[in-house]
């Protein structure tokens, strides 16, 4: 054996090299992946412009495009009729114009064809570029309307948050979670709940939405040699905080936010660390009634949200009424990045 392969200083060296490898090649594949969005950008724009020749004009290049560059695909008719439509769609805003850039094309037909309201194409454009979505989870998260569940949300973050992490920690918390990958029948306790989400923790983690670390499960805490537990402990890399989820299989109760309040007074005092924020909760229940969630969390000083989880992935119609404002969506989606 090479005595320069054990050497400890020589592992750290190969280390680097191989890191400045992996950045080179992301790099690179980064600047492949702009470079053909441009083109297929500029196909897109030189067919409209020629529009008037008539919809043979997309059959026509493509047949003389696949003659010319055989083996190669991305030219079929419909893919140039995508170009077509992806150049219309996002050629005025100036907001999505950049972003359409950060990610594949796969993703963005995807998105472009799914979601039609511009707000929620800013939401899945930066929620895929964020989080490293692939083209499987993105379709997942779309179909889960990922976009209202997290707009819906209730929380008292706009009380007891700093200003500068409010939106993202609002965007930290859906109003309603699918556990659509659990095994599990109607009727389960919350101890088969929890054994569940941690058998499948790295599902449940992007479910989560992405910038959740796990730390524990039935997370320990003593007052005065007394135990309590909290169902699960995470963190969030964005806000620098922990977060306590409490599982309930039944409709939200007052008390619930009661019992939050005081586990985040014990982690804040006992667990968290001096350069991380305050600790946030979050109670995810069976249903919950809105108006009493609100009344629930109006004098809590602790930040607190309430959410709901469903096995089946379906936003009820009966939601759709309490989406916010278009400006608040906008205001959220600022923060994203």
């Amino acid at each position: 054996m090479n005595k320069l392969s054990s050497n400890k200083e020589y592992s750290h060296f190969l280390l680097d090299i191989k890191t400045r490898i992996k950045e080179a090649q992301y790099s690179a594949l980064k600047s492949v992946n702009i470079e053909l969005i441009q083109l297929y950008w500029d196909i897109g724009k030189k067919i409209v412009d020629k529009q008037e020749w008539g919809k043979s004009i997309v059959e026509t290049l493509a047949n003389d495009l696949q003659k010319e560059y055989l083996g190669i695909k991305g030219f079929s008719s419909a893919n140039l009729w995508r170009m077509r439509n992806f150049y219309l769609n996002y050629k005025d805003s100036e907001k999505l114009a950049p972003l359409v850039r950060e990610i594949s094309w796969a993703k963005n037909i995807t998105i472009m064809e799914k979601c039609k309201n511009s707000l929620e194409r800013e939401f899945y454009l930066k929620m895929t570029k964020k989080f490293g979505w692939t083209k499987d989870v993105l379709i997942h998260q779309i179909e889960n309307k990922s976009y209202k569940k997290y707009l819906l949300n209730q929380t008292n973050f706009d009380q007891t948050v700093p200003v500068k992490y409010q939106n993202q920690a609002k965007l930290a918390v859906k109003d309603e979670y699918t556990f659509d990958f659990l095994e599990l029948g109607g009727e389960h306790s919350e101890k088969e709940l929890e054994a569940a989400l941690m058998e499948k923790v790295r599902k449940f983690l992007i479910e989560m939405g992405g910038l959740f670390c796990y730390i524990g499960n039935q997370y320990r805490l003593e007052v005065n040699g007394k135990e309590y537990f909290i169902d699960l402990l995470l963190y969030h890399r964005k806000l620098k905080c922990l977060v306590a989820l409490e599982l309930k299989i039944g409709e939200f109760a007052p008390e619930f936010a009661g019992k939050m309040q005081f586990y985040l007074s014990l982690l804040d005092d006992k667990i968290k660390l001096e350069e991380e924020n305050n600790s946030i909760g979050i109670i995810i229940c069976k249903s919950k009634d809105r108006t009493i969630v609100e009344y629930a969390l109006k004098e809590a000083k602790k930040p607190i949200g309430v959410s709901t989880y469903k096995l089946t992935a379906q936003l009820p119609k009966n939601l759709l009424k309490y989406l916010p404002s278009t400006e608040e969506i906008a205001s959220r989606l600022k923060d994203l990045m």
